[in-house]
């Protein structure tokens, strides 16, 4: 097993993340990028990516690890900064993104993830998503007792659009639908 990222050299710890950076831009252009043309796009050698990454499995699934956590990381970040509709507007608009990243490297992902891997990373993005819908309830934007996992669910549809201009018009289109479905109706 390899040692956690903050336990790595600082040189380590830069070359693990140019890795990572490469990696998600190449894979999302091109599914098949091979692990030696990634560690050649990031300037490391075939051996330091395979120290960090023994597999293609491994890798894949570390940057959707890293996306997870960006979006957690972004939804209190987002309700600090715009109002709570707004704030959930831009967090589905980054999920779409990520979205069509996931679309080029869903076969790999699928190929690696587990119970555990979903797991981990199911129950942050329903607390990150509640926390958006608790935020727009608090502010009377956003009508009461709609359930985060039931949105998360209903989102699924990102990773079903396809990829293209096409598919992020209909994208937009389908993200105004379920905002404009969240909206508090007014007030008698």
């Amino acid at each position: 097993m390899n040692p956690p990222p903050e336990s790595l050299r600082a040189d380590a710890q830069q070359n693990r993340s140019r890795i990572l950076d490469v990696a998600r831009k190449a894979l999302t252009a091109d599914p098949e990028a091979s692990l030696n043309s990634i560690a050649k796009l990031a300037g490391v050698g075939p051996g330091t990516l395979y120290r960090h990454f023994p597999n293609r499995g491994a890798l894949v699934l570390e940057i959707y690890r890293q996306e997870i956590q960006q979006m957690v990381d972004l939804a209190p970040a987002l309700i600090a900064e715009h109002p709570p509709l707004i704030a959930l507007r831009l967090w589905f608009d980054r999920m779409a993104y990520y979205g069509r990243i996931k679309h080029s490297v869903a076969d790999a992902l699928h190929a690696v993830m587990n119970e555990s891997i979903q797991g981990e990373t199911y129950g942050p993005m329903v607390g990150a998503i509640g926390q958006l819908l608790r935020a727009g309830e608090q502010a009377g934007v956003i009508r009461q007792g709609v359930d985060a996992e039931d949105l998360l669910l209903l989102m699924g549809f990102l990773w079903r659009t396809p990829p293209g201009h096409d598919g992020e018009v209909r994208t937009e289109r389908l993200l105004d639908l379920v905002v404009e479905s969240l909206k508090a109706p007014p007030s008698a």
